[in-house]
């Protein structure tokens, strides 16, 4: 159970305070996993009651909620909400927060404990921090009650402008208590990468360079860009997926066994992988990348427009929709092994998974049997929308000759386990709470992921429309991706 403590939220009449935040709060307090003495503090940038801010959400709590809502929950929840307001434009409403704050706290006896959670756009971040170290909000106290800062993805844009952001940041508030967070950790299938792992004596010995020929990391969305034009334009596939969801994905797949489980010797061994990612030069970069911007097209019966035809981009954009990059990891382990990655929108289908692909066994010995070829052995972590994991092997097929076929052993969640449907974010929110930061990510593991992915920044901003494929809403993406390992002797790995 988590200490007291004000839970300050930035952004509170955002969408994403009410489609996931409220929500992981209410599934946390249905759970009696929120602390005994606690309040909610939401800040509004314009003067707001806290009885119009309690509708608000209860509103969007019953509109996003992943379960049945219980009243009687979410009004005891949401009675623990006070609206304050405060801009970082004016540094008097950060003085009279502070003021309000520290009477609530003693209202409310939190201990004060305080969980600063930022729920802004990212550019945002670094005012919001000043204001609540200039007047000592985020300062530790010496009589031991707790300072916490939580900010959203992405992270800066690029290398330089993450690497300003945490000097900024580490300025105000010491690394322990700075939790950078990103929602796929959340998952439970994320998380049990390293279970499946570490926890099990068959993987680990097979778990390098000697078994396994490649890793293809999938995230592929079926949704366009929608109402977020101006966000996505100036941001695109590649910075809004590729240093934060799918490095994470990568480092829990290739980082080595951390002496312990706690959160630094977890934390530096997945930086470290991150480190030996290979950096490539601009041209190297261009060779092993794929760049694609959808065209109007149908997903299944939803029609969707032209990229640059969505409100707020521009209609001569060369922003990236699609991404697709091979990278090499410099170490013992994973020398030699490419690492295929690829994410999109306005795709045929929404799926995540992480897809290791084995050395394929001696031919020889079925070489006077009608088999053609033996079928590909994968191990399959599937995220979204299956939540599972899947071994691909062959088999012999029945009859009296020796003949072979592919077969599927799956293990899928909602089998096996009671779990109730969640934002992603409890995990996260309670973790915050308890001071557990294994799953959050670190100062030079952020930098290490931009310092892989700046190259290919460069390059396409020097190529600007040159190379960017287009595809159509609806399909698998742009046909250049296949080629990405069709020159390797490889495909993609597309569900049967």
């Amino acid at each position: 159970m988590p200490e007291g403590c004000a839970f300050v939220i930035f952004g509170v009449t955002g969408d994403l305070t009410h489609r996931l935040v409220i929500p992981a709060l209410y599934n946390l307090a249905e759970a009696n996993l929120l602390p005994e003495k606690f309040c909610v503090v939401g800040i509004t940038r314009k003067e707001m009651s806290s009885d119009d801010l309690r509708a608000s959400l209860m509103k969007g709590l019953h509109e996003f909620a992943t379960r049945e809502v219980d009243q009687t929950v979410a009004e005891r929840l949401l009675y623990c909400v006070t609206a304050i307001s405060a801009d970082p434009g004016d540094p008097a409403s950060f003085d009279k927060l502070r003021d309000r704050l520290v009477k609530l706290e003693a209202d409310r006896n939190t201990g004060g404990n305080r969980l600063f959670y930022l729920a802004t756009p990212p550019d945002a971040f670094a005012p919001i921090s000043r204001e609540l170290g200039r007047t000592g909000l985020l300062h530790e106290d010496p009589g031991g009650a707790w300072r916490r800062l939580v900010v959203e993805k992405p992270f800066g844009t690029d290398l330089k402008s993450a690497k300003a952001l945490n000097a900024e940041l580490l300025k105000i508030v010491p690394e322990h208590e700075l939790y950078r967070i990103d929602h796929y950790l959340g998952k439970e299938t994320v998380q049990n990468i390293l279970v499946l792992r570490f926890a099990n004596g068959m993987f680990e010995p097979i778990w390098n360079r000697d078994h396994i020929e490649h890793v293809q990391i999938t995230v592929e969305e079926k949704l366009g860009v929608a109402h977020r034009g101006s966000f996505y334009d100036a941001t695109g596939a590649l910075r809004d997926m590729v240093p934060n969801h799918l490095f994470q994905l990568l480092s829990l797949v290739a980082m080595e066994p951390p002496a312990h489980f706690n959160a630094h010797a977890v934390r530096s061994a997945k930086a470290d992988v991150l480190a030996a990612i290979q950096i490539q030069n601009e041209a190297d970069a261009l060779k092993n990348s794929v760049r694609g911007q959808y065209v109007s097209g149908h997903v299944g019966d939803v029609e969707v427009i032209d990229y640059r035809s969505v409100k707020d981009v521009k209609p001569d954009s060369t922003t990236e929709t699609y991404a697709a990059l091979k990278l090499t990891i410099d170490n013992w382990r994973w020398a030699g092994v490419p690492f295929y990655l690829r994410t999109g929108k306005a795709l045929g289908a929404k799926r995540t998974e992480v897809a290791i692909k084995f050395k394929q066994a001696p031919f020889a010995m079925f070489r006077c049997t009608p088999v053609q070829e033996l079928s590909q052995n994968y191990l399959v972590i599937g995220i979204e929308p299956v939540e599972g994991i899947s071994l691909e092997f062959n088999s012999k097929i029945p009859g009296p000759t020796i003949a072979i076929d592919g077969v599927e052993m799956t293990f899928e969640y909602k089998d096996y386990f009671k779990v109730a449907p969640s934002t992603g974010y409890e995990t996260l929110i309670h973790d915050c709470m308890i001071g557990d930061n294994i799953l959050f990510q670190r100062a030079d593991a952020i930098e290490a992921g931009w310092a892989v992915v700046q190259p290919f920044l460069d390059a396409w901003a020097k190529a600007g429309g040159k190379g960017l494929q287009v595809y159509r809403a609806g399909s698998t993406g742009p046909d250049s991706a296949e080629t990405l390992l069709t020159r390797d002797g490889r495909n993609w790995r597309e569900p049967g």
